[in-house]
């Protein structure tokens, strides 16, 4: 179920209930010649979605769009607010969101993001709020290549073409992440592909997204586990 969906008075019945808010975090950035700009907001909002049809005690929030993405800068259309603007809004949100649910989960699926997202969630548990964080990981390429072409094949075909997929930089992210971090992705490659996303299917993105869906459901068991003790 999603919140915005709801009333007022419906959010606060759900909130007494005990409910979580699932907060959807993304990016708005290239991804190559054939994937969406939304793709990272795509797969934490469908990874929140899938998590609220599994246990009806989650509302999913109104994705947030924007992120850290300088990385990205210098390919059309990635829109970018840096990482002090993404902790500082995450923060404000986290302190708004708890005001009406007692857990907060955030759920980030964009890689640029991490230090602000976890950053911002210490500093609202060190206030004493219920608050963890979800970052879906999967072995190999790491933007823009099978993987997350396979995810975006298996939840969104209509957005995928998959006929302009080009093979990018194939290097462990080990290797060209030094590079990313003193030259951002144009660094790297010209389209923007770290990995090969040609061969990607919707079949490698439904295997995919059930280990996803197990790795954010182990995830919440835990965290409710450790406040249950």
């Amino acid at each position: 179920m999603r919140l915005a969906d709801l009333t007022s008075p419906d959010a606060a019945r759900h909130a007494a209930a005990g409910a979580i808010l699932a907060v959807p975090i993304g990016a708005t950035e290239q991804h190559g010649p054939h994937l969406p700009l939304s793709t990272d907001t795509d797969v934490a909002l469908a990874l929140c979605d899938h998590l609220a049809a599994t246990r009806p005690d989650v509302l999913v929030a109104p994705a947030v769009p924007y992120g850290s993405s300088g990385e990205h800068a210098g390919f059309a259309g990635t829109l970018s607010i840096g990482q002090a603007a993404t902790e500082l809004l995450l923060l404000e949100l986290g302190r708004s969101a708890t005001e009406t649910f007692g857990r907060v989960l955030f759920v980030s699926a964009h890689g640029g993001n991490g230090e602000p997202v976890r950053r911002a969630a210490a500093t609202l548990v060190a206030e004493s709020r219920d608050v963890s964080v979800f970052e879906p990981r999967w072995p190999g390429e790491p933007h823009a290549g099978a993987a997350e072409t396979a995810l975006q094949l298996a939840s969104r075909p209509e957005v995928v073409h998959l006929s302009r997929a080009v093979v990018g930089d194939q290097r462990p992210l080990r290797e060209v992440l030094p590079l990313l971090r003193a030259g951002g992705v144009r660094a790297v490659t010209d389209t923007g592909v770290l990995g090969d996303p040609t061969h990607a299917t919707a079949e490698d993105g439904k295997t995919l997204w059930k280990d996803l869906d197990t790795q954010l459901l182990t995830h919440v068991d835990a965290w409710l586990g450790a406040v249950a003790r």
